[in-house]
């Protein structure tokens, strides 16, 4: 099963245009606690932080958080992919996607063009407050990607993604939204991917909007994640060891993988990762999920996801959230059960 979570750095862009009042009732509907924005490493389900999005684009009425000088107003993205999808292949529904998005935004404007093999999409991005215009970047091609990848029925590998702004903090989670190969300082937002991907057909319709529609946002930004990455693969059979008794070491995995542990370790170094990193991943996006969907104990929780000793979990789970696994499942509660 997968068990995504989400950077609580997210949860606090998403909602850095609230007051405070708004702030607590969108974090209550949504199910997060407040305490956890002390906490900035911290994470969040994939289902909490899409309720957080659709409850910021109500307080605002505006489905891009109030990141632009105009509002995109609620039912806009909707909209959107119900004009794209009359679009008989992909180029011609990106073409409009992009011209739509200039018709909802003032200060985010998106091209496509081919550079030799490769379809590029940049962004030119007038917003001024440094952070305000990199959420903006980011949001804005998780909402183009997402969209051409379900139109596509598939998704669109990006061959690279580059970013007209310092590496942040939350770097990590780029390699799993846009690209393993990042630049950053560069001197245009812009992702890139296979032109020939561009004459791919439209294969969705009426009925499929629909589904998609209500799944959204949480059908945007996690469906078409990229799972083609070594990382990808590693996580998939790490998660397999969820419940067991024994993990595999890195050199086991290499040859399942049929590799040197040489390679592995280079092709995750190259992707930004390393196994253990990977390995702790997985076992702290099974442990959220465990402390917010089941009663399980802490010490049955720390079993499940490979630690003898509670006492280790206990660490291992601090230093990945910031608290300790208690003092969240606490949290959880009160702001499911309506407390602070």
């Amino acid at each position: 099963m997968e068990r995504d979570t989400v950077s609580m750095h997210f949860v606090g862009a998403a909602m850095a245009r609230l007051d405070r009042a708004a702030r607590e009732r969108v974090m209550r509907s949504a199910g997060i606690p407040k305490a956890l924005l002390a906490a900035p490493h911290s994470r969040v389900t994939a289902q909490s932080f899409s309720a957080l999005w659709l409850a910021v684009s109500r307080e605002l009425d505006d489905e891009f958080f109030g990141l632009d000088s105009r509002r995109m107003k609620v039912g806009s993205f909707a909209l959107l992919s119900h004009a794209v999808l009359g679009s008989a292949h992909l180029d011609r529904a990106l073409k409009q996607m992009l011209r739509g998005f200039d018709v909802l935004l003032d200060d985010v404007h998106g091209e496509l063009h081919l550079e030799g093999g490769d379809g590029v999409v940049t962004i030119a991005n007038r917003i001024e407050e440094p952070a305000a215009r990199r959420f903006a970047d980011e949001t804005f091609l998780v909402m183009v990607h997402g969209l051409a990848c379900w139109l596509a029925g598939r998704r669109i590998p990006l061959a690279s993604a580059a970013f007209a702004y310092p590496r942040p903090d939350h770097a990590g989670e780029y390699t799993t939204m846009y690209s393993q190969h990042l630049t950053f300082d560069a001197p245009g937002t812009a992702i890139r991917f296979d032109a020939s991907l561009l004459g791919l057909p439209v294969v969705q319709g009426p009925q499929t909007l629909k589904t998609f529609l209500r799944k959204a946002p949480q059908s945007v930004f996690l469906k078409y994640k990229n799972e083609a990455s070594v990382t990808a693969r590693l996580r998939r059979r790490l998660r397999r060891c969820l419940g067991q008794d024994e993990w595999p070491v890195l050199e086991a995995i290499a040859g399942e993988f049929n590799v040197s542990p040489t390679t592995l370790r280079r092709r995750l170094e190259a992707e930004s990762t390393t196994y253990q990193a990977v390995k702790d991943d997985v076992r702290r996006d099974a442990a959220v999920h465990y402390l917010c969907s089941t009663g399980l104990s802490v010490p049955d929780i720390a079993a499940l996801v490979g630690f003898q000793e509670p006492s280790a979990f206990r660490r291992a789970f601090k230093t990945w959230s910031g608290i300790q696994p208690g003092e969240y499942r606490m949290l959880q509660s009160q702001a499911v059960g309506g407390g602070t």
